[in-house]
């Protein structure tokens, strides 16, 4: 009885060996790479919003916004693009870019509790990135800042 006793509790310390090296080593499950980008000298990765649908969403409902993370918000010609914090939990830094990616306007800070106040840019943009509160005064991002990305996305009407 105890030989099947010990083999049982082989058997068992195999199966959590097991799971724990998949765990630890199993190739992530997005089959899509994330963009990243360099954006007042910080490494950050990037997902696109650029369906009516993914930009209507953006960062709402989400609880927390990791400090290395943007969405970028991605508009098929230069405008006034008004956002606000409807369905929003966490504050937000949102940055307006003109067509070469470099800041036109910053709101920092923008409180959740702001919704249903709408917020425009003093200037006409092509995307609109929203990353965690702070991100412009903790990394001095100012008008002009480049976000430095490989391609940028292009979206037509």
């Amino acid at each position: 009885m105890s030989r099947y006793f010990y083999g049982g509790l082989l058997i068992i310390a195999i199966g959590i060996v097991m799971l724990f090296a998949y765990r630890t080593y199993a190739p992530p499950t997005e089959s899509v790479a994330q963009a990243t980008a360099q954006f007042g000298g910080v490494s950050l990765r990037i997902d696109y919003a650029t369906t009516e649908a993914e930009r209507e969403k953006g960062l709402g409902g989400r609880t927390s916004v990791p400090n290395d993370y943007g969405m970028l918000f991605v508009f098929p010609k230069d405008d006034y693009y008004g956002f606000w914090m409807k369905d929003m939990l966490v504050p937000i830094d949102i940055f307006w870019l003109d067509d070469k990616g470099q800041v036109v306007f910053i709101e920092s800070n923008v409180e959740t509790s702001s919704y249903p106040n709408v917020f425009y840019p003093s200037a006409s943009a092509r995307y609109v990135l929203e990353t965690v509160a702070g991100f412009a005064r903790a990394h001095t991002i100012t008008t002009g800042t480049p976000l430095l990305l490989k391609n940028f996305e292009r979206v037509s009407e």
